[in-house]
């Protein structure tokens, strides 16, 4: 079965993880280490490139010390003004 190539959707996902990086002041690095993945990973998430599992978004939304919820209701938001 083929990934969804939604790309408005994870364009707003790569904005909103990109963004709360940047808030929080961490590099790609940062992050990495904190939610157990690698660089290049968090890299091409942030530039819409990859599409990140379930389990990958609770690392991340972990990791960006929000709740999942709380950043997929961020993400929704982005995507409902793009789309």
């Amino acid at each position: 079965m083929r990934p969804s190539k939604n790309e408005p959707l994870m364009r707003a996902l790569a904005i909103e993880i990109k963004a709360r990086r940047l808030e929080l002041n961490l590099s790609q690095e940062d992050l990495a280490g904190k939610c157990d993945l690698d660089r290049p990973y968090i890299s091409l998430i942030e530039v819409a490139r990859k599409q990140p599992t379930i389990s990958v978004l609770l690392k991340l939304s972990e990791g960006l010390d929000y709740g999942l919820p709380e950043m997929m209701k961020k993400v929704m938001s982005r995507y409902l003004v793009e789309s």
